[in-house]
């Protein structure tokens, strides 16, 4: 097997990247746009294709920094759907601390107080960010799955599957 150049590692990192972006996005796209067609929606924050991408970008981006860290990884559950459960409700947790974090920093770019930042959160209701934290669950389980079944089955196996193509990109 012939070993791969940081090139064609760069590659597939971004071609990953994609992936998981676009996901994302087509999910965030599509609950944001529910919310705005909600009664009472807030004016505030309407319907955006733009801040549904860069909500993409940014947890596409901290999802490949937890599989590089190996979050998941040391799953103890006997079955493979267990396994999945784990995986997603560990990444569910290190997104939740990711965008805490990065709300915080862009506050203080902002020039705003952390006290203000951390009041904005305090003003939340605990049941609509549990909501929240649902609906990333729900999002994180099928990119969780499908992420699972590909590694079993080896690269470009499920690709081949779901596109008719071999493997080797026959």
């Amino acid at each position: 097997m012939p070993r791969s150049t940081i090139k064609d590692r760069v590659g597939e990192e971004l071609r990953n990247y994609a992936v998981v972006a676009a996901y994302l996005f087509v999910c965030f796209a599509a609950v944001m746009f529910h919310e705005s067609t909600m009664p009472g929606a807030s004016v505030s924050g309407p319907f955006s294709l733009t801040t549904a991408a860069i909500k993409a970008l940014i947890l596409g981006k901290f999802i490949l920094i937890g599989e590089a860290v190996g979050i998941g990884d040391r799953s103890r559950a006997p079955r493979l759907a267990g396994a999945i459960v784990f995986k997603s409700l560990q990444f569910l947790l290190l997104l939740v601390l990711l965008s805490v974090a990065e709300e915080l920093i862009v506050g203080k770019v902002h020039g705003q107080a952390l006290s203000a930042t951390v009041a904005d959160y305090e003003q939340r209701s605990v049941l609509h960010m549990l909501a929240k934290c649902l609906l990333m669950l729900l999002i994180l389980l099928p990119l969780i799955a499908t992420r699972e079944f590909s590694r079993i089955l080896g690269p470009g196996v499920l690709r081949g599957m779901l596109t008719g193509r071999k493997p080797d990109g026959g």
